[in-house]
């Protein structure tokens, strides 16, 4: 007989159901600092096949770690260089180009209305609830102050990444020691760490070359601030299906207050034309399998990851997913969450 009583099946939900209010609530309270650690993991899991690399080359594991290290204080330094600057100045730019889309939505609304596409009453206010491009410039504003954050907490993730790197030839070790099927669940976190860092070494080259490609497009066609435009491109295309469109919103509309339609137009042109050959010709040939997401897990993570974390949760929502996912999977009584979270079988 079981040294305790069985509890009820809807006290087990209940108290799941609380502990994961808990836990959340407690994820978006300490986010300033569970942001950074999560980045410093990513990074590791990105930075882990070059020190291997390294390391089979007959390269001493301290000389490979240290080289590693040097690549990323360069990165750092290469980052504060390039958008230190432009971070600072776009922020003080911000209110004048709100200003005038606000002006310019005023005089769109104006337009509709005496061509009888508007109803009564106030023009600008029909217009504005219909779309609001000043929500979308806080977003970019919001997104820009919280990557200035991170600049300045640099150091604390790098140093988190080198612990983290340094450590990991021992995990393997301890997870055997605390698992109770430790050959199982290695099998498991190998195949999770294989997916993740194809996942993340891929995206990471196809939105360096968006970021890059759609920095020299703007800046050829002289739109302001063209290399934050560069890195929020690079950033957001980690956002599956909604990402391209979300980084061309604020460009496109700084395109249009700057230079009016055409300028506007031939900026949509640019995005459109990048994301259609990188992201889905060249992207999904390199990823050669899907991300073991549903397109609904995907979509919902973003919202989720995004609530939770902020605007970089929206950056890491699929690897978080995939990595809950698995976690999920790997216990008899949560997997059929995890297969809720999977893709569905073709005709199925």
């Amino acid at each position: 007989m079981n040294g305790r009583a069985a509890l009820p099946g809807i006290t087990v939900f209940l108290l799941t159901a609380g502990a994961l209010v808990v836990v959340i609530a407690g994820l978006k309270t300490a986010s300033p600092v569970v942001v950074p650690f999560l980045l410093a993991v990513f990074v590791s899991v990105v930075a882990s096949p070059p020190l291997f690399w390294l390391q089979a080359k007959g390269l001493p594991r301290w000389a490979a770690l240290t080289l590693i290290i040097l690549a990323g204080l360069l990165i750092h330094a290469l980052l504060v260089a390039l958008f230190g600057n432009a971070i600072a100045e776009f922020t003080r730019a911000y209110p004048g180009y709100n200003a005038r889309l606000q002006a310019g939505m005023a005089e769109a609304g104006l337009w509709l209305k005496r061509h009888g596409l508007l109803g009564a009453g106030d023009a600008y206010t029909q217009l504005l609830a219909a779309f609001d491009p000043s929500a979308v410039m806080r977003l970019v504003g919001n997104l820009f102050a919280g990557l200035g954050n991170l600049l300045t907490n640099a150091f604390f993730i790098l140093l988190t990444v080198i612990f983290i790197l340094v450590e990991a030839p021992s995990f393997p070790d301890k997870l055997r020691r605390i698992s109770r099927h430790p050959e199982e669940t290695l099998a498991h976190l190998v195949v999770l760490g294989r997916d993740l860092t194809h996942y993340l070494a891929i995206k990471t080259v196809v939105s360096l070359v968006t970021g890059v490609l759609i920095a020299v497009w703007l800046a050829v066609l002289d739109v302001d601030f063209a290399v934050l435009w560069g890195l929020l491109a690079f950033l957001f295309n980690f956002v599956p299906n909604i990402g391209s469109i979300i980084a061309a919103v604020p460009a496109v509309l700084l395109a249009l207050v700057q230079g009016g339609l055409q300028l506007a137009l031939a900026t949509a042109g640019g995005y459109v034309l990048v994301n259609v050959i990188l992201g889905n010709i060249i992207e999904p040939q390199a990823m050669g399998q899907g991300l073991g997401l549903s397109t609904l897990a995907v979509f919902l993570s973003l919202i989720f990851w995004g609530w939770v974390l902020g605007p970089v949760g929206m950056l890491l929502a699929v690897p978080l997913t995939m990595v809950l996912k698995a976690v999920l999977e790997n216990r008899p009584g949560t997997r059929w969450v995890g297969i809720l979270l999977g893709p569905g079988r073709p005709g199925g």
